[in-house]
């Protein structure tokens, strides 16, 4: 099946099956209040829990977090160093009340270069909430689009070098099936807060057909009501995925 195809067959309702959002805002917001950028983090965390919580009662299927980009190793180490903090407890506070409220977690990126602490309490969640069937909620963190396309190819390179299959068999439905978040239906619906019209190198892959919606809301703002209009607008949107008709009017 193409990707345009599928896109179609996973689209005809007015709600978004896979929400993406790119979290921004939390570094200004602290910054408005005079206060530390690790308090707008602390804040952020708390919006989370409420986007979380919106999705469950939405019945939305997925829903992925940027929650630390690959670039972001660039920020000051002591910002870098309580948001490893932050992520930790978090997982350690939410993995339980995730799991009671039928939430599969999963960490996507490259985590070799957390902490061994770390990464245990990632494999913890995840091995707590795997069985769940519920809102698949996706935490992408060390992050990046590029490298996810990259590993992708690295991934179908050794096959071809192995001999298990050959480079014309290598197509767009093959590569993606190799990069993050394939067994998930397409994002739908990405949001990005902070006012900031960019998507700052996020499934870059994933969200080929994907409706944008920028708000200028800061993170540790993003309420019920901000979610809403952002479900809102994608209603109205019509959806042709590089066609001249509205998926929804297309006989499949």
């Amino acid at each position: 099946m193409s990707p345009v195809k599928q896109q179609i067959d996973n689209n005809q309702t007015s709600v978004p099956r896979h929400v993406a959002i790119i979290m921004d805002g939390n570094g200004r917001w602290a910054k408005q209040l005079g206060k530390l950028r690790v308090f707008g983090h602390q804040e952020g965390a708390k919006a989370v829990r409420r986007a979380v919580g919106f999705a469950v009662s939405r019945e939305i299927q997925a829903l992925t977090l940027y929650a630390f980009s690959s670039e972001n190793w660039n920020r000051p180490a002591q910002e870098v160093t309580a948001l490893m903090e932050l992520f930790g407890r978090a997982l350690d506070k939410e993995a339980p009340s995730l799991n009671k409220h039928n939430v599969r977690m999963r960490v996507v990126g490259d985590i070799s270069r957390f902490s061994d602490r770390l990464r245990a309490k990632i494999h913890k969640a995840q091995a707590l909430t795997e069985n769940n069937t519920g809102l698949t909620l996706n935490i992408a963190a060390n992050y990046g689009g590029r490298w996810d396309i990259t590993q992708a190819c690295q991934t179908l390179a050794k096959k071809v070098a192995d001999g298990e299959m050959t480079p014309e068999q290598i197509d767009e439905d093959v590569i993606g099936q190799y990069v993050n978040l394939s067994d998930l239906a397409p994002v739908d619906l990405v949001i990005r807060t902070g006012g900031e019209h960019r998507i700052s190198n996020f499934l870059l892959w994933q969200i080929a057909y994907a409706e944008l919606y920028f708000t200028e809301v800061l993170w540790p703002d993003f309420d019920e009501l901000v979610f809403e209009g952002a479900l809102n607008e994608f209603a109205q949107r019509e959806r042709r995925f590089g066609g001249t008709e509205p998926a929804s009017s297309k006989e499949i």
